[in-house]
C-alpha cells in the first residue's frame, strides 16, 4: 500500500521519505510545492514512487481519487512564524489539514500531522494542555486550532490521528528554508563566511545568548514518526522535542568546535570562544521584543508515556553530527 508525505521536498518531509526508505518502503506518493524548483535537491536521493503538485493533490483528495493509502504523513505546512497573511495561513495550514483528517478518517487511514511548539507561545509551562497554550503568532494559531479539532473528535476516531507538536528542529536538508533554517544551520554559514558566530545579546531576564530551547536533531524526529506508524493504536497530541532546554551558546559553541577540529584545533570553553571573537552577541532586535520565546523545554511524559524510549541527541552531540555531515557533503 501507498504512503503519503507531504512537505516531501521539505526538511522534515524529505527525512522522513528517508526514514521510510531505510525500511525498504518505496511506494511513496511525495506531496509538495516546487514554486521554488531549488527544493528538489532534498529529493535527488530519495525513492519515491510518484509526486504531485500540492494543489493538484488537494483536488484528488477532495474528490476521492487516491489510491489505497497505508498512511498519510502531513508535514506541508507554511513554516514561517513571520507570516502575518492570516487568510494564507489558516487555508494553508489548518483548512488543508482539516480535509486530510476528514479524507482519512473516512478511509480509516492513519493521519500523522506535524503541530508546533509555537503553540505555546510565551508559557512557561510546555506540557499538552489548553491552559499553556497562547501562540505569540498566526503560524501558531494555526496549529493550534486543527489541535483543537482533535481533541474534539479524539473519542469518535476511526483511525489512528497524532499530532506531534515539533520543538526547534535542525539537521540535514533544510537549507532553502533561507532565514527560517535553524540556528545551527546559520551559525556554521555565518562562521565560514565570517569567521565568528554572532547571537542575541540578553534581553528578558536572560543573559547574552543564554536564551534557551528545545532542540531537537531531525534524526529524533524521524524515529518519532516512525514509533507510531509502527503503534496505529496511540493517538493523540505529542510533544516532539528532547525534555532539555539548551542555551544558544551551546549550539554556537559546537559549530565553532567542531569547524575547529576539522582544521586540527583544540575544542574551547564557552569564554575563550567569546574572548577570542568567536562568538560575538548583537543586540536583540526591537521587532522580535513580544514576539519571540526566549524559552522552550518539551515536557515529554506523554511521549514517553505512549511507549517512545529511544535516547535523543543532546545538542553537542546533534550538531556536531549535522556539521560534519555537510562538511563531508
Amino acid at each position: 500500500m501507498t504512503y503519503i508525505v507531504t512537505g516531501a521536498a521539505g526538511f522534515i518531509g524529505s527525512n522522513l521519505v528517508r526514514g521510510l526508505n531505510r525500511r525498504g518502503i518505496d511506494d511513496i506518493i511525495a506531496v509538495d510545492d516546487l514554486t521554488d524548483g531549488d527544493k528538489f535537491r532534498n529529493m535527488t536521493d530519495c525513492r519515491i514512487a510518484d509526486y504531485l503538485d500540492k494543489d493538484d493533490f488537494r483536488v484528488r483528495v477532495r474528490e476521492g481519487r487516491l489510491p489505497d493509502v497505508r498512511a498519510v504523513l502531513h508535514q506541508g505546512a507554511c513554516s514561517d512564524t513571520t507570516e502575518r497573511n492570516g487568510q494564507f495561513m489558516l487555508d494553508n495550514n489548518y483548512r488543508v489539514t482539516l480535509e486530510l483528517f476528514e479524507y482519512c478518517q473516512s478511509r480509516a487511514t492513519p493521519f500523522l500531522y506535524a503541530s508546533s511548539a509555537a503553540v505555546y507561545g510565551g508559557s512557561a509551562v510546555y506540557a499538552e494542555e489548553p491552559a499553556n497554550e497562547a501562540p505569540l503568532n498566526v503560524y501558531g494559531y494555526s496549529k493550534l486550532l486543527f489541535d483543537q479539532v482533535l481533541r474534539r473528535r479524539m473519542q469518535r476516531l476511526v483511525a489512528q490521528v497524532v499530532g506531534l507538536r515539533y520543538f526547534n528542529v535542525y539537521g540535514p536538508h533544510e537549507q532553502h528554508k533561507g532565514r527560517m533554517a535553524s540556528v545551527a544551520f546559520h551559525n556554521m554559514n555565518q562562521f565560514l563566511a565570517e569567521g565568528h558566530v554572532r547571537l542575541f545579546g540578553g534581553w528578558d531576564g536572560y543573559g547574552d545568548g543564554q536564551q534557551s530551547r528545545d532542540f531537537i536533531s531531525v534524526q529524533d524526529v524521524v524515529a518519532v514518526n516512525l514509533y507510531f506508524l509502527d503503534h496505529p493504536e496511540q493517538s493523540g497530541i505529542f510533544n516532539c522535542g528532547t525534555g532539555r532546554a539548551q542555551p544558544f551558546n551551546d549550539v554556537a559553541a559546537a559549530v565553532v568546535n567542531t569547524l575547529r577540529a576539522e582544521k586540527g584545533e583544540a575544542a574551547l570553553p564557552l569564554a575563550e570562544l567569546v574572548e577570542a571573537g568567536l562568538i560575538r552577541y548583537v543586540a536583540f532586535p526591537d521587532d522580535l521584543k513580544g514576539y519571540y520565546q526566549s524559552y522552550t523545554q518539551a515536557d515529554a511524559s506523554n511521549l514517553r508515556a505512549a511507549g517512545f524510549t529511544e535516547p535523543m541527541r543532546d545538542v553537542q552531540t546533534g550538531v556536531a553530527e549535522y556539521v560534519r555531515y555537510w562538511r563531508a557533503k
